[in-house]
């Protein structure tokens, strides 16, 4: 009864409909950029008439998707005011990924399989190095040092190597199939047994990743259990430990005492309408992938690997930049510089897990649901790349301090 009294807002001087309109539309700058949705959606009709070119529509799209991405962002901080911190650090996640998810669901109704293997990947080494590398970066630029979470840090190192690890068994099975296709001739020398790689081996793939993908959902959910039951969270009616850091008991305390700036039933149906107009300019936006990449000659590892999943860090990546740009600025005239949080935002490295974790197998599971051969089955540059960004992280990220 609690939870659900905190989640309408009993209590808590949540503001009306109008205010919250208004606080949703000034809630950032990069909100400007929802006039182009308009002319991504008319672009794209304007296209399949042979009216205007893929290059816009795909153009349009990418920036539309933006201000989607920044909604989501400022909609699940506004929830989670209404609920726990943990519920929601879990339903900023999910929201965070929104974009990345929809992408790649619409990539495998299509059967693009290839390129949506390349996304997850992209995204994985996204959200774990160059996300919270420049989120470190631009908050080192007038402190010294931050603090991550001890509890969540160390649970994510074992997270991370976890999946990684798991996603890499089908391709190292797949390796050492042709080890084994030697026979052994009477005379004792050793002769080819033929292509070992048949319609039969794919489906064996396929049974092996419809069953790690069980397992690692099954070890997503427990860890969310566990993070839920142990965190040491500062609730109304437990003593945070002594041994929490001193930044993470001031923010546990600010969420009791922070107002939400829109009614919980205007966030509901804001981050419901953005999840449908961010599907249907996603959609889009794929739709035009095909032409343009045959127009452009690129290859689709180039899409998967590094554009589609800038478009997830484009919101936030666009504020950094103006944030360190104005630091450096203040800097240089001598102005009064604020002074960032000491607790460091690891957020990307949770969506990485996440992405890992949940939506990969989500994936593997959805296709085999609706027919589609999506396997674990990743190319071997792609999980040398993902498997070094995880070592990375966790080393960088051991003494739960960053600089």
């Amino acid at each position: 009864m609690r939870w659900w009294d905190r989640l309408r807002g009993k209590g808590v001087p949540t503001p009306g409909l109008r205010k919250s309109l208004g606080n949703m539309i000034f809630s950032s700058w990069i909100n400007v950029l929802f006039i182009f949705l308009p002319f991504a959606w008319t672009s794209h009709f304007l296209t399949d008439a042979g009216r205007w070119p893929h290059e816009l529509t795909f153009a349009l799209c990418f920036v539309s998707i933006i201000p989607l991405d920044k909604m989501f962002d400022w909609g699940g901080e506004q929830m989670t005011l209404y609920i726990s911190s943990e519920l929601g650090e879990l339903v900023s996640l999910a929201l965070n990924n929104a974009v990345e998810a929809a992408l790649a669901i619409i990539l495998l109704c299509k059967c693009e399989l290839r390129l949506l293997q390349a996304t997850v990947i992209g995204v994985v080494v996204l959200h774990a190095l160059l996300i919270p590398g420049t989120a470190f970066w631009v908050g080192g630029v007038t402190i010294l040092e931050q603090h991550l979470i001890p509890h969540r840090t160390k649970l994510n190192h074992s997270l991370l190597v976890v999946g990684v690890l798991t996603i890499l068994l089908p391709s190292t099975l797949f390796a050492s199939l042709d080890r084994g296709a030697e026979a052994i001739a009477a005379d004792g020398t050793a002769t080819y047994a033929g292509n070992v790689v048949s319609d039969y081996m794919r489906g064996e793939i396929l049974k092996m990743s419809r069953g790690l993908a069980v397992m690692l959902l099954a070890v997503y959910v427990a860890s969310r259990i566990f993070l839920f039951h142990s965190a040491p969270v500062a609730d109304a009616m437990l003593q945070p430990p002594p041994n929490m850091p001193l930044e993470v008991k001031r923010r546990e305390m600010n969420l009791r005492y922070v107002n939400p700036e829109i009614h919980p039933l205007a966030c509901i149906m804001l981050l419901g309408v953005t999840v449908t107009l961010m599907c249907v300019t996603a959609e889009f936006l794929v739709e035009s992938i095909d032409d343009l990449r045959g127009q452009g000659h690129i290859r689709e590892e180039w899409f998967g690997l590094i554009l589609l999943p800038i478009v997830s860090f484009s919101a936030d990546g666009c504020i950094v930049i103006a944030y360190c740009a104005r630091s450096m600025w203040n800097h240089i005239t001598g102005k009064q510089t604020v002074i960032p949080s000491e607790l460091a935002k690891g957020r990307a490295i949770d969506l990485s897990i996440q992405y890992t974790l949940f939506w990969l197998p989500f994936f593997v599971l959805l296709g085999w649901w609706m027919g589609k051969p999506m396997s674990m089955l990743f190319d071997f540059y792609e999980l040398g790349v993902v498997l070094s960004a995880c070592f990375v992280v966790n080393y960088v990220t051991a003494d739960s301090k960053t600089d």
